[in-house]
Order: structure tokens, then sequence, then C-alpha cells
């Protein structure tokens, strides 16, 4: 490990603040970014999307469980995998940490994937997950949110993912991408879709990330997730494939 030049004590406290300056400013932008983005329009879902859940079928709008506001991670498990995506495996670890903080300030909070729930309840069980898992296999809700794809899209090598600004780069060449759409219920009870995040947008939720940052080696991932594996997995030989995508 290279590391920068050691100093004395006065000079180590002036390039912390001389740091911090960037810092601030990266503060107050992060808060202005996050005004703006409570301010995008919403966009109405009169569509009813049926999920599987434990407990039997649930629209959209139950799973909001006597919420105003629900995040849904679109947590990527193609029906025909015997496993969840590795780099969504490590997203969902940062789930059940901020999940009671959230459901108790009228923030619901689920992940959703297009596998068969007896096997999303399976692999909920093995990493020891708390959050409520549903299962939208055989509905559009996956396509119409622009995280699942078609065969015949793939092989035509043109996509529409993070708002059609990613459509033809073969790194994002799959059925299944990452993504979290966050949804609002009006006093009426309608739905509405108030943001959508995708890609490296995804970043600023994982915590894990974020402490790698403050280390002298950092993140350490040579602009790859080839580093990451399951969390009951890092003991075992072989790395686990990394399958996300802009990390």
């Amino acid at each position: 490990m290279q590391h920068p030049v050691v100093t004395s004590r006065d000079e180590w406290i002036k390039a912390q603040q001389a740091h911090m300056k960037n810092e601030k400013a990266l503060t107050y932008l992060r808060e202005r970014m996050a005004a703006e983005r409570r301010a995008l329009p919403w966009l109405k879902i009169d569509k009813t999307y049926t999920f599987d859940t434990p407990t039997g079928p649930r629209t959209l709008a139950d799973l909001f469980d006597g919420r105003s506001q629900l995040i849904v991670h679109h947590l990527m498990y193609h029906p025909d995998w015997d496993e969840a995506c590795v780099g969504c495996t490590f997203q969902a670890d940062h789930i059940d940490g901020p999940r009671p903080h959230l459901e108790h300030h009228d923030v619901r909070i689920v992940a959703v994937s297009r596998a068969p729930l007896d096997k999303l309840q399976a692999y909920k069980r093995r990493l020891g997950w708390q959050f409520d898992w549903v299962s939208s296999h055989g509905s559009d809700f996956n396509y119409d949110f622009n995280v699942s794809f078609t065969p015949d899209q793939i092989a035509s090598g043109r996509i529409d993912y993070n708002f059609g600004t990613i459509d033809v780069d073969p790194r994002y060449m799959s059925e299944e991408l990452p993504g979290i759409s966050v949804f609002a219920k009006d006093a009426s009870g309608a739905v509405h879709l108030v943001q959508s995040i995708y890609a490296r947008g995804l970043d600023l939720l994982l915590g894990t990330s974020h402490y790698f940052d403050i280390t002298p080696k950092g993140r350490d991932q040579s602009g790859n997730l080839d580093w990451l594996k399951r969390r009951d997995t890092y003991d075992a030989a072989s790395a686990d494939k990394a399958c996300c995508h802009g990390a």
C-alpha cells in the first residue's frame, strides 16, 4: 500500500482543513440535489400490479402497508437462476439496518424480483434477511420499470435503461439489471412513481462502499465488482461472478 508523505501535525491539520472545503461543498451540493429530487414531478400509476407474497397475492398499493411512501429494491434474480445477483445481494445487505427507522417514519421498504417466491424465500433464509421480498413472476412489473428486458431486446443490442442514457453499452446487455423505484400514495389512495434510480446512482445507498472510501486503500475495486462475494462465501476458494453493472 502506497501512501502520501508523512508530515508534522501542523501540516497534517492544514491539509485536513483544505480538504474540508471540498467536503463541505459536496455536502451542500448533495443537500441541493436531494431537494431537487423531492421537487421532481410525479407519475400516476394506473396499471394494477399483483405480487406473490408469503401471505398471498398483494397489489402494489398493498405493499405500502399503511405508509404513504414505498421504496422498492429491484433485486436481480432471474427465474432460471439458482442465486440472486452477487452485486444485488450486496445491495440487499444494506436494507435491514435502516429498515426499522424507515418504517417508523412512514416509509415502507421491500424487494421485488422475477424469480418464483420459493426461490426468494430460500435465499432470504440463507442470508438471514428480515425485509419483505415479493415475487413479480409472470407480471409486467420489472419490464415496465425498465429493470428487466426480453431476450429479443438483448439480441437486438438495444435496451432502454437509466432513462435511455444507457441503450447500447454491451456491459448492460442483460435480461436483469439493478434499480430502485420510489412510490408515494396520496390522500385518495392513488399510487405515484416519484423517483427511479439505476446504475451508479445506486451507490449512494451502499454504506459499506462509503466506509471503504474513508480508509487508505479505498474500495480497492480496480473499477469493477470482481472483489465482491456473497457474505456467506468469503471463506470459499473461488470468487462469486459479479453480475451488477456500473459499480
